[in-house]
């Protein structure tokens, strides 16, 4: 499967190639014309139009993933709008890079975890977030544990549970291993369900 990663200029990145041998560097014209369904395209967030030029190579089977030099959430969810299966930093390291094509190659998403944070911190939000807490759910919980589950369910990452919580990520990692055994729950994704009185899926 060809890699091909379309920008303009100087944004050649060393690890692109350190990461595929293959690698192609293609302009947005040369990827229209050459890339097509199997190929792996990158495309960077700072060419005019990448919008569209992921819309176009989505809809051809390209496996298409969107880089940038500074990720946020708004751009991260315009790229999965268009079409994207995966986004993330233009200066990964390549074995980042070579997770997030195979990820992105057996039908994955794949984004950042602190994006990942960021959108499940709304989607808490969206499904009523600490208003509609069920009872019974924190009941079971410990002081620190329901301060830990609350500050997740935020959509805050480890590092930031643990510098506001004033323990160590070590100790935030151990404390949702418990909240997730004792509510039922796999995940952070399923933590936010659960606390937002839906169903777990």
């Amino acid at each position: 499967m060809t890699e091909l990663f379309v920008c303009q200029g100087p944004d050649e990145i060393p690890r692109w190639r350190a990461a595929f041998d293959e690698a192609r560097l293609v302009t947005p014209q040369q990827a229209r014309a050459q890339a097509g369904s199997g190929d792996g395209v990158w495309v960077m967030s700072n060419l005019a139009g990448w919008q569209g030029l992921v819309s176009l190579l989505a809809a051809r089977g390209a496996t298409v993933k969107v880089l940038s030099y500074t990720p946020n959430s708004r751009e991260a969810l315009r790229a999965m709008n268009a079409g994207a299966r995966g986004y993330g930093h233009a200066l990964s390291a390549p074995e980042l890079l070579r997770q997030m094509a195979l990820v992105t190659r057996h039908q994955g998403i794949w984004v950042p975890p602190e994006l990942l944070a960021q959108v499940m911190g709304g989607a808490y939000r969206a499904l009523g977030g600490e208003s509609q807490h069920q009872a019974e759910a924190l009941s079971g919980l410990t002081d620190r544990e329901r301060a830990v589950a609350l500050a997740v369910a935020e959509g805050q990452s480890n590092k930031e549970v643990a510098r506001r919580l004033e323990i160590t990520e070590r100790t935030v990692k151990a404390h949702l291993g418990a909240i997730f055994r004792k509510l039922g729950v796999r995940d952070r994704l399923q933590l936010i369900l659960r606390l937002s009185q839906r169903e777990a899926v």
